[in-house]
């Protein structure tokens, strides 16, 4: 019994030290590399338009797993990525001190520097329900016409009339700045996340398309 507990506490010990080190040594190559390790992170999606039809979800699985093993260079923490192979459109979700180390980051993990870096708030994320299909619809209001928090009460009502179209909207991001709102959802197909918009607010989506989302 004495042995077991001993073995049992040697091997927690050793797995929060395991944890420990990596944490430091993803601080030491940042701090490294020049990066402040203190910096308040902000939320990031990246844009990449790449050639329609010229871009698979397999592609870009593998450049993320590039950008994993790269970005604790640069303080960067990626979160998920969402692809439209149609239209060859990428659009990355991630934290970091400033939108350069984001491009840079993806800059030397394979070449693929974004096209638009935008600093975004998020919502509050939902469950996925992994039945339908997911669509990223992005709303363009214009430089400095949106705050978040007319977003959220926006989304609010987004919620009130989803169940109503067969639509599940899972979160939003907004980028006050630049007046822009991309929204996740799953639904059967765009016209009812267009149409649930539609009622809920009026705010019609300049585009909608569909993803695969990888993490």
């Amino acid at each position: 019994m004495r042995i077991s507990i001993l073995f049992t506490l040697i091997f927690s010990w050793l797995f929060i030290s395991c944890g420990e080190k990596k944490a430091s040594d993803a601080t030491d190559t940042a701090s490294a590399s020049g990066v402040d390790t203190t910096a308040q992170l902000s939320y990031y999606i990246d844009v990449h338009d790449l050639e329609p039809g010229k871009v698979t979800f397999e592609d870009v699985a593998g450049a993320h797993a590039k950008d994993l093993a790269t970005q604790d260079k640069y303080g960067v923490k990626f979160i998920k990525y969402w692809v439209d192979e149609d239209k060859g459109k990428v659009y990355c979700l991630s934290q970091a001190p400033n939108s350069e180390l984001v491009s840079n980051t993806h800059k030397e993990a394979h070449g693929l520097v974004p096209s638009t870096v935008y600093q975004v708030t998020e919502g509050q994320e939902s469950a996925a329900a992994g039945n339908k299909q997911f669509f990223l619809d992005i709303h363009q209001m214009g430089p400095g016409k949106v705050t978040a928090a007319d977003v959220a009460a926006a989304h609010e009502k987004d919620l009130a009339v989803q169940g109503k179209h067969g639509v599940n909207f899972i979160n939003y991001w907004v980028d006050e700045k630049a007046g822009v709102i991309m929204c996740l959802a799953e639904a059967a197909d765009s016209n009812a996340v267009k149409k649930a918009h539609e009622e809920a607010h009026g705010l019609i989506p300049a585009y909608v398309l569909q993803v695969k989302e990888g993490k």
